[in-house]
């Protein structure tokens, strides 16, 4: 398999450009960006290409810019793979909710893209027994079916506000266009709209009701988190409503472990 040098050698070599010209090109990037760290000499490109030295962060910008190669490709090449940032988030468990912005960094992910004749969306079943074949699909082509602007949450291992139904480490899909507060009866609570907000302490999930100015924070009724009223929007802000999450099962720590005060919150 070529090295990451090899490959930035011919990638320069199919362009022809000699050293002396990158030296010169990135030294056009560092003046325009007031920086000489954008700059790479012949010296130091000689190493990176034969000696497996790896550029700082401010050169692979550089060459991917000198040699019109996608950054991610170029981070590739040096074992780095932004498509699967999502499975190694599980190595660090925040303790607050928070925005999760590294979903975004995926160009392409793996999807079914032919299923089971026999499967039945009205039947609960095994997907990956119903799946023929897994693929990557490029995200950009996957947008033309998106008509929301989505974010995506995360809940800390420590918010325990919609337990059980959205347990500590959950990852979330919230639809920011979905950020006014929903009145109403709902005839259970998997029909209430679950709202990701935004407070000065930083993240929160939970049911929402508007009263005049002020914010109910609500939490599920097993949760040990108490209700929150806070003014809106200046103390809380509705991101949007959660349209979907993802969850592990069984690995956040007992209940019994965290405060049962349920006592309302202070009017912020």
């Amino acid at each position: 398999m070529p090295t990451a040098g090899l490959n930035l050698r011919l990638s320069r070599e199919s362009l022809g450009l000699t050293m002396r010209d990158v030296e010169s090109a990135s030294t056009r990037l560092a003046e325009k960006h007031a920086n000489n760290e954008f700059v790479i000499s012949p010296s130091r490109l000689s190493d990176i290409e034969t000696k497996g030295l790896v550029p700082s962060i401010f050169r692979l910008y550089s060459l991917a810019v000198i040699y019109r190669r996608d950054l991610r490709e170029i981070l590739s090449w040096y074992g780095i793979d932004l498509n699967v940032a999502a499975a190694d988030l599980h190595v660090s468990l925040p303790r607050k909710s928070h925005r999760a912005g590294i979903l975004k960094s995926a160009s392409v992910v793996q999807m079914p893209v032919r299923l089971d004749p026999a499967f039945d969306a009205r039947r609960t079943t095994n997907l990956g027994r119903m799946v023929e074949q897994w693929g990557l699909v490029p995200l950009a082509y996957l947008a033309q079916f998106s008509t929301n602007q989505f974010t995506y949450g995360y809940i800390g291992s420590e918010d325990f506000t919609m337990y059980p139904i959205l347990p500590p480490g959950t990852f979330l899909q919230v639809d920011e266009s979905r950020n006014k507060v929903a009145q109403g009866m709902w005839r259970s609570e998997y029909e209430r709209p679950i709202y990701f907000v935004e407070t000065r302490d930083g993240f929160t999930c939970c049911w929402c009701t508007l009263k005049g100015d002020n914010l109910v924070l609500q939490p599920h009724p097993l949760s040990p988190a108490a209700v929150r009223i806070l003014r809106h929007p200046q103390s809380a802000e509705v991101i949007g409503q959660v349209v979907g999450m993802a969850v592990r099962l069984g690995e956040w720590r007992a209940v019994d472990s965290l405060s049962d005060s349920k006592e309302p919150a202070a009017l912020n």
